[in-house]
């Protein structure tokens, strides 16, 4: 008896959907990508309960006929190759003759389409991949296409998707990318019955890469330009100041088709050289047109992944056309008088101070000034916030041992003598020479303090904008940062939904600064978002703490006082853990005397 057999063709289509349908994100690229193919210049997605309940894709676009409509659920079913060789030279987004069947093979489709010169349109509903409908409708010309019970047939499949948020954020990805690409399409995204993003068409393609990155960065884009003989590179990148903690903000298209390719991104850090500090990342929207038959589209069922021909040649091409822009707009930089922006205006509500409070420092005011204690009992309204509760956050744990060992006033019995490059502050010891970061040393002061007076007093005192903030995220930041409001309100950062992914910022810490606020609230969300929340709230609150702090701490080449100095010194006296910074940088180095008189020659051995 023969042990091998030909699958039925249900199965069949169901482990082709594996290849093509990982997740609800997963049909609507498809289908977007068809909708554009069409011609479509209006594209409607609808999707409910994350994408388990529907996923809607309506557009404008030519539409098909009843012949056509039955054929195109049909496996290697395409309009877009007619040879053999139309398969080096995809000029389309989608080709792949097995999408719309593989979707249909796993859910409950209903494909409703209409030629604009047919009287009537042509419905047709697919249940697990069998056919189940036809029949004629009047709709208006275009395509609609109701994804229904994704995976309802497979449940080993339908329990591996996330939650409802995690996969709007996926989503909302994929859209977003496409809009990128296709400024001239009016693109609408619901949840549930309620917008949630839209995007109008544009005449401006920067506009369109600004609705997308966040408006605040329109004018801060610099334009890439290149053309060459068969390679040719747009887009824009924003200056090297515009960083972010994770590449969720690089977007890279290959002839119009979103894709994750290693070369284009070495090549896009290339062109940034030694701009970018070690953990950030650019903000980019690259564009690479090659000829056709030079890219192969064919390498992954989901096309997010290409072969380039001509690799080497693409990835000096980018790098140059970056360099290039990066050096234009620093040149523009330097000969224009712009002025840095005004800090965000704040109510005057003086603090009340109390001398024997710790005294953080505060980055752009006299670093003696005394910081505004929590009062007693106070909670205040910063603790009404949209997210889940948080409990405050735990204390710091104990000292190492060793550390009872040194006198408590380690620090401030320290002799300065100088400050190097604005950044490292050089102090004599009985023992040597101690060499401190700034920088890392005022986070720590901040860091435990937020922690101490969280744990002790409750929600700290907000000043009031006059003028709230907006600021725009991705839509897995936007989600992080919803579950966080609550806790970053009780340090006195208080923020709410506006729409979207849009938030408006109602109050801030006292010690945090205006200029600084729309990078510090995307920094904790991106730290949120790749961080993960897996070892529950509290430990993501204590993350954003972090980030809190050393936004608010004083910045390296920044000069300092004596003065200024002997108080960053006495602060770190009153820490638990002085040495380090919260992100695990050494505050400290020593030299002893016996190590430098050894260097100099001065003793041997």
């Amino acid at each position: 008896m023969s042990r091998i057999r030909i699958l039925p063709e249900i199965l069949s289509n169901q482990i082709a959907a594996g290849e093509v349908v990982e997740r609800p994100a997963s049909v609507v690229k498809e289908l977007v990508e068809n909708a554009l193919d069409a011609g479509a210049t209006r594209i409607h997605v609808a999707v409910e309960k994350g994408g388990r309940g529907l996923v809607e894709v309506i557009d404008n676009g030519s539409g098909m006929s009843h012949d056509d409509a039955l054929m195109a659920i049909e496996r290697y079913a395409t309009s877009k190759l007619r040879q053999a060789a139309d398969l080096f030279a995809i000029r389309t987004l989608g080709f792949r003759g097995e999408a719309l069947p593989s979707i249909a093979a796993v859910s409950r489709l209903t494909l409703s389409t209409r030629e604009s010169e047919a009287e009537a349109g042509t419905e047709l509903f697919i249940e697990g991949g069998s056919l189940r409908q036809v029949r004629e409708v009047g709709i208006p010309p275009g395509t609609r296409v109701a994804v229904g019970q994704l995976f309802f047939n497979t449940p080993a499949r339908r329990k591996f998707l996330k939650t409802v948020a995690t996969e709007m954020s996926h989503v909302g990805d994929v859209l977003a990318s496409i809009a990128l690409a296709h400024p001239a399409a009016a693109v609408r995204l619901d949840h549930d019955g309620r917008m949630l993003r839209q995007w109008p068409a544009v005449s401006e393609p920067v506009v369109r890469a600004a609705d997308v990155l966040g408006r605040s960065l329109q004018d801060l884009l610099l334009p890439v330009r290149h053309e060459g003989e068969t390679i040719a590179v747009s887009g824009w990148v924003a200056p090297p100041v515009e960083t972010r903690t994770s590449g969720r903000s690089i977007y890279l298209f290959v002839n119009g088709r979103w894709v994750r390719d290693r070369t284009l991104q070495h090549a896009l850090f290339a062109g940034f050289g030694q701009r970018l500090m070690k953990g950030q990342f650019p903000v980019a929207v690259l564009f690479v047109r090659v000829p056709f038959d030079q890219v192969d589209v064919n390498v992954h069922p989901t096309k997010h992944e290409v072969r380039l021909a001509e690799a080497r040649s693409v990835h000096d091409a980018v790098a140059m056309a970056v360099s290039r822009a990066l050096s234009a707009g620093e040149k523009r930089h330097w000969q224009s008088a712009a002025t840095q922006p005004e800090p965000s205006r704040v109510a005057e509500t003086p603090p009340s101070f109390s001398a024997s409070a710790p005294e953080p420092l505060t980055a752009g005011m006299p670093l003696g000034k005394v910081f505004p204690p929590w009062p007693s009992g106070a909670k205040g309204d910063a603790a009404e916030g949209k997210g889940e509760t948080v409990s405050p956050a735990p204390r710091p744990a104990a000292p190492a041992p060793q550390a009872a060992l040194w006198p408590a006033d380690r620090f401030s019995a320290l002799e300065p003598i100088g400050q190097l490059h604005g950044t490292y502050l050089l102090c004599r010891s009985e023992t040597g020479l101690v060499i401190i970061d700034q920088h890392a040393a005022h986070e720590r002061v901040y860091y435990e303090a937020l922690r101490r007076r969280l744990a002790e007093h409750g929600p700290a005192p907000a000043q009031v904008l006059l003028v709230p903030e907006t600021v725009e995220l991705g839509f897995r930041e936007a989600e992080a940062l919803e579950r966080l409001a609550s806790g970053l309100a009780a340090c006195g950062l208080e923020i709410e939904p506006f729409g979207g992914t849009t938030f408006v910022v109602k109050t801030i810490p006292s010690f945090v600064s205006g200029g600084r606020l729309a990078k510090l609230l995307r920094a904790i969300a991106e730290d949120a978002v790749e961080t993960g929340f897996g070892e529950g709230l509290a430990a993501a609150l204590d993350s954003s703490l972090k980030l809190v702090a050393c936004h608010g701490a004083i910045r390296g080449h920044q000069r300092l006082s004596e003065a200024e100095i002997k108080a960053l010194l006495q602060q770190l006296d009153a820490c638990e853990n002085p040495s380090f910074c919260p992100h695990g940088r050494p505050t400290w180095i020593q030299f002893s005397l016996r190590e430098l008189e050894k260097r100099f020659g001065r003793i041997v051995g």
